[in-house]
């Protein structure tokens, strides 16, 4: 509960609340306070659209008025609102917080200080009179009504008084400047604790005040708890208790206001139903910064442990240096100094760097438990207008300190492990020359999930060095497995944090790992990444290895040629593993030409038909029949020839090395190549008068099904 303390002091006098007020920036102070903060602003200029009140919430423009307000550490502090001139040349007080307080804009009646007015009886506010929040300086020039245009805010009153009938300690006075005193007695009415000198200096017992009923401090605490709780009440109209809640202004208002429309498009709810609303937004909000401040108190435990555990490396490490300089001859002693200062130094700055952390983030955690114990205390309070005045500051307070804690804040700045080791074995004459060497291999790296990646059968991998580490990388070592279980195999060696593996198989999945190296040594392998490739491939026409006659179109998937003999293009994607079906539509067929379809290796001639060399296998087709054609060898001529508008689809099986074709989605002929092995690329051949278009990503045939006899396949 100590903790929740600076919450329930006031920002200007420093002591607990009494009689808060609510701001329109939804801070708190004491009327008392407010009243002693006001700054009268020049009658000559006062537009009745720059005033108004704590109430006209909805109508407070924040960007507007922080551009207007008028603050400067220039001045005494304070300006006025509305455009109107800076601040009084009045002297200023600080108090107890540090906070500049204005005597009131209209002197006072003279003192008296032997009488104590009751809170209730404020003097009268001057007009045009601004008030600067003390905490966000943001200004507002008070309407007619002054001071009590502002919502009193009763649930904060209700958790000082618990807070303090809660303290152990005893009741302090409370007229005491310096030291308060212990309380002897209480005034019922003037509701003030007293110590004697003060009793006797301010509460004589003589005029009205003889009259007061003084009690003893406990009684008078009693007393308090058992006061009842004041109905809340509109601020606009004071005969009219909180019914409902705008949801637009965000405040509580009562039936009239509902009948004077002043609210008539706003939305507005139940009060009951919106104060269980934001008790339970506020709830849940603070069980995400409980978690928070769970993992803080871990993390402190951590930060200490790390404490401990620095300082018995540094001494273990201060040990085996003094060892090794002392079995050294006479002339090692003054590096040994040396050496011994660069040790201490780092020692010192770990413990620094280490123990600045850990006051920070106990500073961190005081406040945000501070704030979870005065939110929990604000929960129980039963007066749901009350609660919905300070519940939408409270809540955003909760989420602004939750995000504190956020990524960063909870990782140790220094590691507690010393990366130094003293080589011994220099000779004699270079005794001068002795310093420290980096004898430690790097750590695992880390992969960067959210950078890694796979698209058709290329892979991404991204990783970096885990942050607390100094030791010196020279370059990094990738290594995949062939995507079947196998042997991982390297990939890629060099100083870079990024790597894109293209040429790996279809529906296939990979694992990945890296691992650093420096002169010391190779470090240890990163965690294991599982990688799935593309099972169905996407591809176009590349026109890097396509012959200078070939024209193409449609983001390459369209290609013709501008001569008349045939020319060959190949896909952009090879393929060694699984199955491939891919279709061709013919957009043009003029003059009866016989175009080819089918795979070739990357080095295939491209200024001939596709089939006539070794590295080609091909279906060549004209309007009547088709041939199959590898090595300039012809087979199985098959009837049924294509057109425009025709489709013919290319069919790889790769499991069991076969390639056939199909025609209009019927199979042309019988499995037209067996024995297939290796990196095939999908080609064409064609001349002036054919044009096709590409089609890929398409499943297998229906009728291709895996294990029939007639056509085996086995997906990957």
């Amino acid at each position: 509960m100590e903790e929740m303390e600076e919450e329930l002091k006031c920002p200007v006098c420093g002591s607990f609340f009494r009689e808060p007020i609510i701001l329109p920036c939804s801070h708190n102070i004491c009327l008392a306070c407010a009243r002693n903060i006001l700054v009268q602003t020049p009658d000559a200029e006062s537009p009745q659209s720059s005033r108004a009140s704590g109430s006209g919430v909805s109508d407070y423009d924040y960007l507007d008025l922080d551009k207007m307000s008028l603050y400067s550490e220039a001045d005494s502090g304070y300006g006025s609102y509305g455009g109107f001139a800076s601040a009084p040349t009045t002297p200023c007080q600080k108090s107890p917080n540090g906070v500049r307080v204005f005597p009131p804009a209209v002197p006072p009646p003279p003192p008296q200080h032997h009488l104590l007015p009751h809170p209730g009886s404020l003097l009268p506010i001057p007009r045009n009179s601004c008030i600067t929040c003390p905490q966000c300086h943001r200004s507002l020039i008070l309407d007619d009504r002054g001071l009590r245009g502002f919502p009193k805010n009763r649930v904060l009153e209700g958790v000082v008084d618990r807070y303090q009938q809660s303290k152990a300690a005893a009741l302090k006075c409370q007229l005491c400047e310096k030291s308060p005193k212990e309380a002897t007695v209480m005034c019922e009415q003037c509701d003030v604790f007293y110590c004697d000198p003060c009793r006797l200096r301010c509460h004589p017992p003589r005029g009205p005040l003889a009259k007061h009923r003084l009690v003893p401090p406990a009684q008078g605490r009693v007393s308090r708890r058992q006061s009842p709780r004041k109905t809340s009440t509109c601020t606009e109209h004071e005969l009219e208790n909180h019914s409902m809640y705008c949801v637009q202004c965000k405040m509580p208002v009562c039936y009239q206001c509902l009948e004077e429309g002043k609210h008539s498009t706003h939305e507005v709810k139940a009060l009951g139903a919106m104060w269980k609303l934001h008790k339970g937004q506020l709830s849940q909000a603070l069980n995400i910064l409980s978690d928070r401040a769970k993992e803080a108190k871990e993390f402190l435990v951590q930060l200490r442990n790390m404490v401990q555990h620095i300082q018995e490396n540094g001494v273990e490490f201060e040990a085996c240096l003094v060892a090794q300089c002392d079995a050294l001859i006479d002339a090692l002693n003054r590096r040994k100094a040396q050496l011994l200062s660069r040790v201490n130094k780092e020692h010192e700055h770990k413990l620094k760097v280490v123990r600045d952390q850990i006051a920070h983030c106990t500073v961190k955690l005081r406040q945000t438990t501070g704030l979870m114990e005065y939110c929990l205390e604000v929960i129980k309070e039963n007066d749901p207008s009350g609660f919905l005045q300070i519940s939408d500051a409270l809540i955003r307070r909760v989420h602004m300190t939750e995000s504190q804690w956020g990524k960063g804040t909870l990782t140790p700045r220094m590691t507690s492990d010393f990366d130094l080791t003293l080589d011994s074995g220099p000779l004699l004459q270079t005794i001068h020359q002795l310093d420290f060497v980096q004898m430690k291999v790097p750590a695992a790296p880390i992969l960067q999930l959210e950078e890694c990646c796979t698209q058709n059968n290329s892979a991404t991998l991204s990783w970096k060095q885990p942050p607390l580490s100094n030791v010196q990388v020279d370059g990094y070592i990738l290594e995949l497995d062939d995507g079947n279980g196998g042997q991982f195999r390297e990939v890629y060696v060099g100083k870079e944090t990024m790597c894109t593996v293209d040429g790996l198989h279809f529906n296939s999945t990979y694992k990945s790992r890296v691992k650093a190296f420096n002169t010391s040594g190779v470090g240890q392998y990163s965690k294991t990444l599982v990688m799935q490739t593309s099972e169905i491939a996407w591809f176009t026409f590349d026109p890097s290895s396509a012959h200078p006659d070939i024209i193409f179109s449609n983001d390459n998937l369209t290609a013709t040629c501008n001569s008349y003999d045939d020319r060959v293009v190949l896909g952009n994607t090879g393929f060694s593993r699984g199955i491939h079906y891919w279709e061709l539509s013919v957009d043009r067929y003029d003059n009866h030409p016989d175009p080819a379809f089918g795979v070739a290796r990357v080095d295939a001639l491209k200024d001939v038909m596709l089939g006539k060399d070794d590295k080609a296998w091909a279906m060549y087709v004209d309007n009547n029949r088709s041939w199959f054609m590898h090595n300039n060898s012809h087979t199985n001529r098959t009837d049924g020839g294509i057109s425009k508008g025709a489709t013919v689809g290319v069919l790889l099986d790769l499991t069991r090395g076969t390639l056939m074709f199909l025609v209009n989605d019927e199979q042309q002929g019988p499995v037209a190549f067996e024995g297939m092995e290796g990196l095939f690329f999908p080609a064409i051949s064609l001349n002036r008068n054919v044009q096709v278009t590409l089609h890929t990503g398409l499943p297998i045939p229906e009728f291709y099904t895996p294990g029939d006899p007639q056509h085996p396949s086995s997906l990957c």
